[in-house]
């Protein structure tokens, strides 16, 4: 039997700028979600933690199978770090049940984390999520052994790099768009302890990312910047460079978040004047000395904004868009450069803004958002046309470099754009599941 469906419900985007309803599904099992998928009025679409941005996770007015209840770990063999799991089951509940260190200290860790922990096993397959390591790692998708995906026609097809090979490189980092992800086996990585030994270095200017971050190659295993992107002049591009690499040693577990924000203010305390005293005052006080090293847990570095509970609702009753970019190695310079301009001239600054390097491991996946070059990400409050039309200009800068927008992060992007920037994606089409959808698909105009 089906989980029975709720009559309806409301889901929002994690930014805040889409909120729309739904007819909502909640299996418990394996089962239950297929034989959901199976009696589900379409357009359907699966759902995990919903912190993507935008509408690559909705489905307005359209059926959504809630996943999160897919919870269970199924098998880890500690001797070569495989484990399998439900696609529902989150990164942090890996990373505390199965990521503890052993008697020598050193520890199995996941090889690729986004920014937050709350995200489950089938979104971060879903999205082909990458994190401060994509130099090294590559992305989430690299790593994934096999997966089990649930059609529509109600079959469950078992795929990875020798079965099904095609649809196992469409459904990593395919939307969601090929069925829904119900189990998968990931591959993790023998890291020396879960301390970090980080290093913050003063960027004077976007010069000195690319300098520091060639430096970096390397020898660390993490590395980003926050950028100031208020700052103009020969201070374009100032910010804080952080780096870290795995130290032997337990580090504390993962805890709540040690604040949260309650209810979402009628208006954002974080406005014009706001965010240009935090980002002088951050850059000032980190900036004080050239570098800092310290050892650190490491969700001190790789889950910042973890320790903040409901931050999104910071932003007030608009929300917020993020936009993320990539651009191309033979353009990152002028168009970093020219995006950081335009952003300085407007006013509308970010508090998040990072600046980081992608390497030259490929994905599996047709979709997937990485190319060799730089990639900013960067949060904007929602002040109605003005923002819409910034980040209109910015993705233009995009477009013209032979970049491209995620996904994961939009809820803006043109369909031209997304159809120039992911050059794979005729070979995807013919693998997506009949009758499923996505808010992102009918605006990109693939349905």
């Amino acid at each position: 039997m089906p989980a029975r469906p709720a009559r309806r419900g409301d889901y929002a985007a994690w930014g805040g700028t889409i909120r729309a309803r739904h007819e909502v599904y909640r299996p418990q099992t394996i089962v239950m979600a297929r034989a959901a998928l199976a009696a589900a009025t379409p357009p359907v679409l699966a759902y995990g933690c919903g912190r993507s941005y935008g509408d690559v996770c909705l489905n307005p007015d359209g059926t959504l199978i809630d996943c999160r209840q897919l919870d269970r770990f199924i098998a880890f063999d500690a001797a070569t770090g495989i484990l399998a799991c439900e696609a529902g089951v989150q990164l942090g509940d890996i990373l505390r049940v199965v990521c503890r260190p052993d008697r020598d200290g050193t520890a199995w860790f996941l090889p690729v984390l986004p920014g937050t922990r709350f995200v489950s096993v089938g979104g971060a397959i879903a999205n082909d999520v990458h994190g401060k390591n994509h130099r090294q790692r590559g992305c989430f998708g690299n790593h994934v052994l096999s997966l089990e995906v649930a059609r529509r026609d109600g079959s469950l097809a078992t795929c990875s790099r020798e079965q099904n090979q095609e649809l196992f490189a469409a459904t990593i980092g395919g939307l969601g768009l090929t069925g829904v992800i119900v189990t998968a086996r990931l591959q993790l990585q023998r890291v020396p302890g879960t301390w970090l030994e980080a290093e913050t270095v003063r960027l004077d200017n976007l010069t000195d990312f690319f300098a520091v971050s060639a430096e970096a190659d390397t020898a660390w295993d993490y590395a980003a910047a926050w950028i100031d992107c208020l700052a103009t002049g020969a201070a374009l591009g100032r910010g804080i460079y952080s780096q870290a690499r795995h130290q032997p040693g337990n580090a504390p577990p993962l805890a709540p978040p040690k604040l949260t924000i309650p209810i979402t203010p009628p208006l954002s305390p974080l406005n014009r004047v706001s965010l240009r005293a935090f980002n002088s005052a951050y850059f000032h006080w980190h900036g004080r000395r050239q570098r800092h090293r310290s050892i650190v847990p490491y969700q001190r570095v790789l889950f910042p904004l973890d320790q903040l509970g409901g931050w999104n609702r910071l932003y007030g009753r608009q929300g917020f868009f993020q936009f993320q970019c990539v651009i191309p190695q033979d353009a990152e310079r002028e168009a970093i450069a020219d995006i950081l301009g335009d952003i300085a001239a407007s006013g509308d600054g970010s508090m998040l803004a990072v600046l980081k390097r992608f390497g030259d491991t490929r994905s599996p996946g047709l979709l997937s958002f990485p190319m060799p070059g730089t990639t900013l990400a960067l949060d904007f409050p929602n002040r109605g046309p003005g923002t819409l039309n910034l980040l209109r200009r910015l993705e233009d800068i995009v477009v013209a470099a032979g970049g491209r927008l995620y996904p994961a992060k939009d809820a803006t992007m043109r369909a031209e754009t997304f159809r120039r920037g992911f050059h794979r994606l005729d070979e995807f089409l013919p693998h997506v599941d009949r009758g499923i959808s996505s808010g992102f698909v009918r605006r990109m105009g693939l349905a």
